[in-house]
């Protein structure tokens, strides 16, 4: 993917553009001193060479279909074992938020409970990648997955013995946190291992759309469970479900992954890499706003709870409902996703805009019949804001710096829950949910705004208004174009 067009910077991001990113060609030359990302250590396999047995053609230029990832049977695998699990994995959020709701009575606890899990992310996020790049993906995928479902049967234990309180909650949060610290780059790295570089955007999409279709399901069975049972099943159905990737993994061809060579232990590999992502604006910039977006935007664990209860008066199968109602536009952004030849700057800060402006008219909407309405074009625009950023970040990256560059996405995606969760929480708790909802939307439409403006800036675009008929009223042109007269 593209890393560099001039011989000391980096290549202009697409922002108004229709261009996507590209293979560097053999002649293009990154910045002084600066590995090229055509250029591999001795010894080092590419990532897009066609492994023995594969299907599809890389390096065609078709369009792929909505479902053209889950033609390769690794991939296929990955995404049965995957669907099972996140379905556990919705489960339990919603147990999870619910448990430490009525054990407290505070959406503070609740913002307390998701800072913690996301913590080890802030801290130690960018070490998961160094170690996502050293090691064998597949290898690391299973230590990860195991661990992950006993904390939940740990989580189950507690719960449905009596035993549980809102302490053993964080340290479970905290303790799953530092799984996710090494599953969370590996998991998205090893995608591109699967499926090779023409198909990551149609991957990474139907991920997305297999984690959101487990929000259909996942809500509404816990909301059932937690009525007539209790949560601490949701709990154990969660650390059972890890059985099912797991299984996908050990049943894969590992002939037919698209694998490198791990890069050699190392000093600086983390300043490298942190290097590399500030001197690429097309992958420095997407960062930024995903760090604004998921540490202030994304904190609906603590808005629902506080809206179903506070707001609506009502119980668990009203929060399951809206968790429910979210994710059908989820579901329908990445399949729209899949779709889409192109991840687009300009797509990607647009969906961003359209993200944080409904979140406004949720949260000022006087029904819950309206509020439950905006849910799904919320999670519709989330979606399409965060697959257009992972797929561009992955596209835009070199291949032997992914796993670092991806622990950096999802480290200020996830990482910033820390610190926007408790202010949400807190804003919440002493304004009412409504004000931290408008909270929320209002800094995740500036910073669309703004990164949008410097995007523009660094491409060398400048906004152009027009008032002619039939014309596009703002768009973006070339700075040495004369604007056109209204």
């Amino acid at each position: 993917m593209s890393t560099g067009h001039g011989a000391h910077s980096a290549p202009a991001p697409s922002t108004a553009d229709d261009t996507e990113p590209h293979e560097q060609g053999p002649h293009d030359q990154g910045p002084t001193g600066q590995m090229r990302s055509d250029q591999r250590p001795t010894g080092q396999t590419r990532s897009d060479q066609r492994p023995t047995g594969q299907g599809g053609e890389p390096g065609t230029g078709a369009k792929p279909s909505m479902f053209s990832s889950l033609k390769i049977r690794n991939y296929r695998l990955f995404a049965m074992g995957q669907a099972v699990s996140n379905t556990g994995t919705w489960m339990q959020r919603i147990a999870q938020d619910w448990l430490v709701h009525s054990l407290t009575g505070s959406s503070t606890a609740v913002g307390i409970t998701t800072a913690l899990q996301f913590l080890p992310m802030l801290l130690f996020g960018l070490y998961g990648g160094v170690i996502a790049d050293r090691c064998s993906k597949r290898k690391l995928l299973f230590v990860t997955q195991s661990t992950m479902g006993v904390i939940g049967l740990v989580l189950a234990a507690l719960t449905l013995s009596g035993n549980v309180q809102v302490a053993h909650v964080y340290a479970l949060a905290f303790a799953l946190g530092l799984a996710t610290v090494v599953d969370n780059p590996t998991r998205q790295t090893f995608v591109s291992e699967m499926v090779g570089p023409t198909q990551i955007r149609n991957a990474v999409s139907l991920n997305s759309a297999n984690f959101q279709s487990a929000r259909l399901v996942g809500p509404a069975v816990a909301g059932v469970l937690i009525s007539a049972v209790g949560g601490g099943w949701a709990f154990l159905i969660n650390g059972l479900s890890f059985g099912a990737p797991l299984v996908g993994l050990l049943l894969m061809r590992t002939s037919e992954l698209y694998t490198s060579k791990p890069v050699q232990r190392g000093k600086g590999q983390l300043r490298e890499g942190l290097r590399y992502v500030g001197g690429h604006p097309e992958l420095l910039w997407p960062i930024v706003l995903v760090g604004f977006i998921g540490t202030f935007g994304f904190n609906f664990p603590i808005w629902l709870t506080a809206f179903t209860s506070e707001v609506f008066h009502a119980g668990a199968g009203t929060y399951g409902t809206l968790n429910f109602l979210m994710a059908v536009g989820s579901v329908a952004g990445a399949l729209l996703a899949a779709r889409r030849g192109q991840s687009r700057m300009r797509l990607m800060a647009g969906a961003a805009l359209v993200f944080g402006v409904l979140e406004l008219f949720a949260a000022l909407s006087p029904s819950y019949w309206l509020f439950a309405a905006l849910m799904a074009p919320i999670g519709l625009a989330g979606l399409t804001f965060n697959v257009t950023a992972n797929s561009s970040v992955q596209l835009a990256s070199d291949p032997a710096m992914r796993g670092r560059v991806m622990s950096l996405f999802m480290m200020v995606f996830v990482g910033g829950t820390p610190i926007g969760g408790p202010i949400m929480g807190w804003i919440t708790d002493a304004w009412g949910p409504r004000m931290g909802f408008v909270a929320g939307g209002v800094i995740s439409a500036v910073a669309a705004v703004a990164v949008a403006l410097v995007l523009a800036r660094v491409a060398g675009l400048r906004p152009a208004v027009s008032l002619r008929r039939g014309a596009p009223h703002l768009r973006f042109v070339r700075r040495a174009e004369v604007r056109e007269p209204a």
